[in-house]
C-alpha cells in the first residue's frame, strides 16, 4: 500500500502549481507550454482515475462481441481486423454500443469539456 498523497494527488498538486501560480507570472511560448504542462497533468489524473474501469469494461464488451477472450490490446486488433474483412459491421449487435462507450470515455478523459461529449451525454446517456 502507498502512503499519501497517491499518485493521483502528486499529479494534481504539480498541475495546481501550474495552474494557479507559474502560470500568471509567465508569458509567451514559456506561459503557452507550462499550458501545454499543465493539461497533460489534468489528461493524466483523468487516465488514472478512469482508466483502469474503462480498460476492464472495453475488455469485457470485446470479449462478448468478439467472443474470444485475450488482452485488450489483442482484442483491439481483432476487432479492426474483423471489421476491415467485413465480417464485423454496424449491423453486428453491440458494435455501434462498443465504439460509442469506448469513445465516449476517451474523450472524457482527454477532453471532458469538449461539447460535443456532453451532447453524446445528453442523446445517449452517461456510459
Amino acid at each position: 500500500m502507498q502512503d499519501s498523497p497517491n499518485l493521483k494527488e502528486l499529479v494534481g498538486a504539480v498541475e495546481s502549481f501550474l495552474r494557479d501560480r507559474a502560470l500568471p507570472e509567465l508569458e509567451g511560448h514559456t506561459q503557452f507550454h507550462a499550458r501545454v504542462a499543465a493539461n497533460v497533468l489534468a489528461i493524466i489524473a483523468r487516465e488514472l482515475e478512469l482508466g483502469p474501469e474503462a480498460n476492464e469494461a472495453e475488455h469485457a464488451r470485446l470479449e462478448k462481441l468478439l467472443g474470444e477472450e485475450g488482452s485488450l490490446v489483442d482484442l483491439n486488433t481483432r476487432l479492426c481486423q474483423a471489421i476491415r474483412a467485413g465480417d464485423i459491421t454496424l449491423a453486428t449487435e453491440g458494435l455501434k454500443e462498443h465504439l460509442l462507450q469506448t469513445t465516449m470515455i476517451k474523450v472524457e478523459i482527454d477532453q471532458p469539456k469538449y461539447s460535443g461529449l456532453r451532447v453524446a451525454k445528453e442523446r445517449w446517456g452517461h456510459f
